[in-house]
């Protein structure tokens, strides 16, 4: 999503290099293309501006030591005011009561009832018993989307297809959560206009009913800076207590999740990364600001991997690759870890520099498949010695695979800088 953000920030940076020390003169032009990029990326112009007002007070007059260089000073100041304006640290989402209510509310095609899903995923993992509850009376297809999910997490929900009343079905859903010993209720909300009177009332009214431990406001990054008015006019019907940002592995400009929290006031609480259920990670300003200037967030990635891989399986994979062993067959493994994972493109934004170097890689889930059927065409030995793989084994697996012998000559390069990049993370010689 920051794509573009992260390639202006890092150009207007770049021009501080050479330079013996941070004057009003030469981050003039620094700060003048910091803000354009901002603007550019869909923020509010006041809100930029405020935030290069501060990027330049603050390093005019900084010392700047022998051992950091003004672009290493000036980036850190410049994340250090992105954390700020997205709200300095992580708000966790309160769930208070038993059971603990999650009001989720938002426009149509929002993301709402997929988010709904992902948090009966993510708190499941947390040792929560989720209930859903559609109340959602005016789409049919929300409420057979909502039945899907819970069937495919195997979590219970909650519908009443005869009741049209949403504060009915929402207030029996709290004796059917104690009937089900359920801790946790997950309310589906219909989608509504801010200007839709009655169904901002009606979302109001549900809420006062309901008293909810966390009402969280969806919003689609994908929509702009249209999603900040929204998410205005939304918190002055129903003071929401949180933001999830949804649709974040599209192609928005990220002003969205610049603005939202400096011009409501509300804490971004989750981000949506894609279509799985566990496309869902907790929003850390700091994390994303090092994400946009292009440091990576390390973090992020390692929880991730800490979800799918057991110490063991870290360690003999750890091994492996210190000891220059790692093969087709172990990367045929790793394939099926990693689409475990969820967005793969995504989780490469994490790793700092590793968008840079594998830029032309054709990242995605379906590029991995081609990559096992590919390696499912080779022999035990030439999955475990690929050099040996010459033109005529090439074209016998080509051939097996249903595929062309550059595909197979790609992945085998690919393959190569896979273990170059690896053996740089291990050993700690990426260049931020």
């Amino acid at each position: 999503m920051f794509q573009s953000l992260s390639k202006n920030l890092e150009k207007a940076i770049k021009s501080l290099k050479g330079q013996g020390r941070i004057t009003e003169i030469n981050i003039a032009s620094t700060i003048k293309e910091i803000r354009r990029s901002l603007v550019q990326a869909d923020v509010h112009y006041k809100v930029a501006k405020q935030v290069t007002d501060a990027i330049k007070q603050k390093a005019i007059g900084t010392h700047v030591i022998t051992a950091v260089s003004p672009g290493q000073l000036f980036t850190k100041l410049v994340q250090s005011e992105l954390t700020h304006l997205m709200g300095d640290t992580h708000v966790e989402v309160c769930l208070t009561g038993n059971p603990a209510i999650i009001l989720v509310a938002g426009l149509q095609g929002a993301g709402k009832t997929t988010l709904v899903g992902k948090l009966a995923y993510y708190y499941k993992k947390k040792n929560k018993t989720p209930l859903l509850v559609s109340c959602d009376v005016y789409r049919p297809a929300a409420v057979d989307q909502l039945k899907k999910l819970g069937e495919q997490l195997g979590v219970a929900v909650y519908t009443d297809s005869e009741e049209k009343n949403p504060h009915t079905i929402a207030k029996n859903s709290i004796q059917e959560a104690k009937n089900q010993a359920a801790d946790l209720i997950i309310v589906d909300t219909a989608g509504r206009l801010a200007i839709d009177e009655m169904m901002m009332r009606e979302i109001r009214m549900l809420k006062e009913s309901l008293k909810p431990s966390e009402t969280l406001f969806v919003v689609d990054a994908m929509v702009g800076q249209d999603a900040v008015t929204t998410a205005q006019a939304f918190n002055e019907q129903i003071a929401f207590d949180g933001v999830v940002l949804t649709k974040l592995d599209g192609d928005a400009r990220g002003g969205a999740a610049l603005s939202i929290r400096s011009v409501v006031n509300k804490p971004i609480k989750f981000i949506s990364t894609g279509e799985k259920m566990q496309d869902l990670d907790l929003f850390h300003p700091d994390r994303m600001a090092s994400r946009i200037l292009g440091m990576g967030d390390v973090i992020s990635f390692v929880e991730r991997a800490e979800q799918i891989y057991t110490e063991e399986q870290q360690r003999t994979l750890n091994q492996r690759i210190k000891s220059n062993q790692f093969n087709l067959e172990d990367l045929a493994k790793q394939i099926q870890q990693i689409k475990k994972i969820g967005n793969i493109k995504e989780m490469i934004t994490m790793l700092p520099g590793a968008d840079k170097l594998l830029q032309d890689v054709p990242l995605g889930n379906d590029f991995f498949n081609d990559c096992e059927v590919i390696i499912n065409s080779m022999t035990p030995k030439e999955r475990r010695q690929p050099h040996i793989i010459d033109r005529n084994r090439r074209e016998r697996i080509a051939m097996g695979s249903g595929t062309t012998i550059q595909e197979v000559n790609q992945l085998l390069k690919q393959f190569d800088m896979a273990c170059k990049m690896m053996k740089k993370v291990h050993k700690g010689k990426f260049k931020f």
